[in-house]
């Protein structure tokens, strides 16, 4: 497989992409040995498990040169191998690309797909079909990066999120806040580029944070849908056609969840997989085993040995916890919110909508205050300063409002504001 072209975007794009990943390239995010993120023996080459009495023996044939199989709920690591040996990912990084980009797009949100944002796609890609100058909903391009692993899908809502620099940036900062310290992103589907590197340890992490949004887990876990086609040119109408997942455990193996395959000619096989039985929910991931087929098997065969082995061994490290402040939000409702409102909303957040609607009040009241002065002069007085309105974010109701203290002047202001807040909130609504 050729490598792609290389991502061009604007320069403040880029340039916060270029900060953000020279501070995460391989030498800055190189284990301490004196502290591995989720335990010392995480750190070790060797197979590291600690059996007690009547554990069951770790399958025999594991060749994946890295892999490791976790409880899902306590974040215990019940064994591993390498967990923290930074591998080219493939396709598996996708679920960093679903846990960054996934809460910030409606999936109701029809798109139309428009040529540039198909160019960049490397030679040789994983795609779904998707087809320039026809719209697409959200929902059903994701349903694209599930099933399919779709590159055309990822560049699509990568282009939605602001850009592949960007996305790209954003996707280092989320590994980061999650302790994926092995992690170096430089394309946001995991296709083979120089210096991208992941690890079991870090696909792991990204596979349990994505899981939290119902979203991410009914996606992973569809096993074919219906993906909008071309268009007909005999009936002029948009036909369909069938997508499967690619997963090949997914409807196989007892209790799988999902979550993501891959393979590239420099990444290999390689498989992060969750499963359910009996309450318990493992976490399991393998890359690069001898063989592109085994990777299924291995990590099957993990899984079992990990349902096997309840309370009958000693984690020998732990996934880290997300911080509450990092963690992803759910995704939003089914609505349809333009496109730029949903992007301010994500950046600026309750605070800074607020804010916002504070400036434009108080930019609002004085340009008022200005004209009045100049039309109608009056001699120089100590005045009350109106007391600011405190606003949510548009779509939401403002409080305070007016009140008989500080006279008609100040009730003339509440005025003028609230007028100015629905003709706001009529422009974004019209947009």
């Amino acid at each position: 497989m050729q490598r792609s072209h290389h991502v061009r975007g604007t320069a403040a794009a880029g340039a916060v992409a270029v900060l953000v990943l020279t501070a995460a390239t391989p030498a800055a995010v190189a284990q301490d040995a004196a502290a591995v993120v989720g335990g010392e023996r995480l750190g070790r080459s060797a197979v590291q498990v600690a059996p007690l009495a009547g554990a069951p023996a770790l399958p025999a044939e594991l060749t994946g040169r890295s892999w490791l199989v976790a409880d899902a709920t306590t974040g215990d690591v019940l064994a591993a191998r390498n967990a923290h040996v930074p591998l080219p990912p493939a396709s598996t990084l996708k679920m960093l690309f679903a846990d960054t980009v996934l809460p910030k797009l409606d999936r109701s949100l029809e798109h139309k797909v428009a040529p540039a944002e198909l160019a960049e796609l490397g030679a040789g890609s994983s795609l779904v079909g998707i087809k320039e100058n026809l719209p697409y909903r959200v929902e059903d391009l994701w349903r694209g990066v599930f099933l399919s692993s779709g590159n055309d899908a990822v560049h699509v809502l990568a282009h939605m999120n602001g850009g592949l620099p960007q996305t790209v940036a954003q996707m280092q900062a989320r590994a980061l806040a999650l302790q994926a310290r092995d992690t170096h992103v430089v394309t946001p589907e995991g296709y083979d580029q120089e210096g991208q590197v992941s690890s079991a340890y870090d696909l792991t992490l990204f596979a349990r944070a994505g899981l939290r949004n119902k979203d991410f887990r009914a996606y992973c876990s569809t096993r074919t849908a219906r993906f909008p086609g071309g268009v007909d040119k005999t009936t002029g109408q948009r036909t369909a056609f069938d997508i499967a997942n690619t997963d090949k455990l997914l409807g196989r193996y007892q209790g799988l969840i999902g979550v993501k395959n891959g393979y590239t000619t420099g990444a290999g096989a390689t498989f992060t997989g969750a499963a359910e039985r009996g309450g318990r929910t493992l976490l399991v991931t393998v890359m690069h085993p001898e063989s592109q087929s085994k990777v299924y098997d291995e990590a099957a065969s993990l899984l079992d040995w990990g349902f096997a082995a309840a309370g009958r061994v000693e984690p020998v490290g732990h996934l880290v916890e997300e911080p509450v402040a990092s963690a992803s939000a759910e995704a939003p409702a089914t609505g349809v919110v333009p496109h730029a409102i949903r992007q301010a909303d994500h950046v600026l957040g309750p605070a800074g909508w607020a804010t916002l609607a504070l400036c434009g009040v108080l930019a609002l009241w004085a340009a008022g205050r200005a004209r009045s002065r100049r039309a109608h002069p009056r001699p120089a007085a100590a005045e009350a300063v109106p007391v600011p309105l405190a606003f949510t974010r548009p779509g939401a109701t403002a409080l305070g409002g007016s009140t008989a203290v500080g006279g008609r002047g100040r009730r003339r202001t509440a005025r003028v504001v609230r007028a100015a807040v629905v003709s706001a909130r009529r422009r974004v609504r019209g947009h």
